[in-house]
């Protein structure tokens, strides 16, 4: 989008419009949030009951800690449309530290591995100087490029699933595509701007019609449930804590990314002040998450996407998302509902949200990719950051630490990216690493 129908501070004009906008951010990320509890009960081996209450407290949780985000309370919060979810960058680390020492022992060493986040969002303005324009460029191009193998598999129909790749998915798939294009080029208003749960809804009818819609999750699922706190126990194992704080390390370098993203959708300079608000929120969430019964939570790199696609950026329209989540964990009859969604439906919106990803990398990339030193910072981070993407088998025979650390395209980008503009001679430094006065700010958003 090439201007913002409503920016960071702008409400929509009615209830309706505001819980149409809303829906599509819960749409985008309402798979992801479910699918980690999900393989953690799997790995486990837990009993259904086991994997709901974890499945609700997820949804609580994360609906709770996207409302704080969004809105602000006090030092915490980015204030930014920020929808808070499990992240799957804690997976290899959650499942080992749960095969020795089960659930509890994930979220103790959660709880505790959430200090290494806290603790860190105090050094967010130094470590912000370390992404100037060429650092930050290449992680939010790497951002949309991890994603979109997401929605592909999402479009041919699942990775474990048994028709993987069919015509019949890819043609949906390519429906509900068609659709989102047509609803942002030629919509206007509400229409544009809703693109996305409107293809998804279309896409949905479609399959409703042809009989793909498997409801047994919607009837065997509870209409109302209240997670309860403390509901696994808690365990201390200090392997485990080694494990978790690590995964909070990795963390902390993509979720600096996604700030960097979400600034470059909504037009907001994202400041050292302002990132520690952020990473804080993301430290004290997991922390508060884990007390839930919840994995950890970090910042959902999709809805970025929707963001781009749609010009809406307002905080406001996320929180209403955060407080869908919050009721989906109170009424899993909810979740369960959007999760009969079919994924080539998903993968037809996934591909255009997450590609307006890719085009934004690609346009701050244009801008500084202008010398020798930017052009071989660029190409080297891109290529080490795709290597770990497209091939994960790549690092199968290294240490877990180094898998665990080294296991994501963007950290791998990100961090070579950072490495070459402190190695190489000429170092590039961001002059935005200080928060700017309020009138300052007002003065800007209103020239905009």
């Amino acid at each position: 989008m090439d201007k913002l129908l409503y920016g960071v501070e702008d409400r929509p004009p009615s209830l309706i419009t505001t819980t149409l906008l809303s829906l599509q951010h819960l749409l985008a990320a309402l798979g992801g949030i479910i699918a980690v509890p999900l393989v953690f009960g799997g790995a486990l081996k837990l009993p259904a009951d086991q994997i709901v209450a974890l499945v609700n407290a997820t949804l609580l949780g994360s609906g709770i800690v996207t409302i704080i985000q969004c809105r602000g309370v006090g030092p915490v919060g980015i204030r930014l449309p920020c929808v808070m979810g499990t992240s799957f960058a804690f997976v290899g680390a959650g499942i080992s530290v749960g095969l020795e020492h089960g659930v509890p022992g994930i979220l103790g060493s959660s709880l505790v591995g959430s200090l290494v986040m806290i603790v860190g969002s105090f050094f967010m303005p130094v470590i912000r100087r370390f992404f100037p324009h060429t650092v930050t460029s290449v992680v939010v191009t790497m951002i949309g490029l991890s994603l979109t193998p997401v929605a592909v598999d999402w479009a041919a129909g699942g990775v474990h699933s048994g028709n993987y790749g069919a015509a019949s998915n890819l043609a949906i798939a390519g429906f509900v595509l068609a659709l989102v294009i047509g609803f942002v080029q030629w919509g206007r208003g509400i229409i544009s701007a809703s693109a996305v749960v409107m293809g998804i809804a279309c896409g949905y009818l479609l399959c409703l019609f042809l009989g793909l819609i498997d409801f047994t999750q919607v009837r065997n699922a509870a209409i109302f449930a209240i997670p309860q706190p403390l509901h696994f126990g808690m365990s201390f194992p200090v392997s485990g804590i080694v494990a978790m704080s690590i995964a909070f390390l990795v963390t902390i370098v993509e979720t600096t990314g996604t700030f960097m993203a979400l600034g470059e959708a909504t037009r907001t300079p994202i400041h050292g002040k302002r990132l520690a608000r952020g990473m804080l929120c993301d430290g004290v969430g997991s922390a508060f998450a884990a007390v839930m019964s919840s994995p950890p939570v970090s910042t959902f790199a999709q809805n970025v996407g929707v963001v781009s696609l749609t010009g809406v950026a307002s905080r406001h329209v996320v929180m209403l998302t955060g407080v869908m989540l919050l009721l989906a964990g109170l009424f899993p009859v909810l979740g369960a509902l959007v999760v009969t969604i079919p994924q080539p439906v998903m993968g037809g919106a996934g591909l255009m949200m997450f590609g307006m990803i890719v085009v934004a990398g690609i346009r701050m990339l244009s801008s500084c990719a202008q010398s020798r030193r930017s052009s071989l910072i660029i190409a080297v981070s891109l290529g080490c950051g795709l290597a770990v993407t497209v091939r994960p088998d790549l690092l199968s025979k290294m240490p877990a630490f180094v898998r665990e650390v080294f296991g994501s395209g963007i950290t791998v980008g990100a961090l070579v990216a950072v490495g070459l503009n402190l190695l190489l001679p000429g170092r590039e430094v961001d002059a935005h690493d200080e928060e700017p006065d309020t009138a300052t700010t007002a003065v800007a958003g209103a020239a905009a």
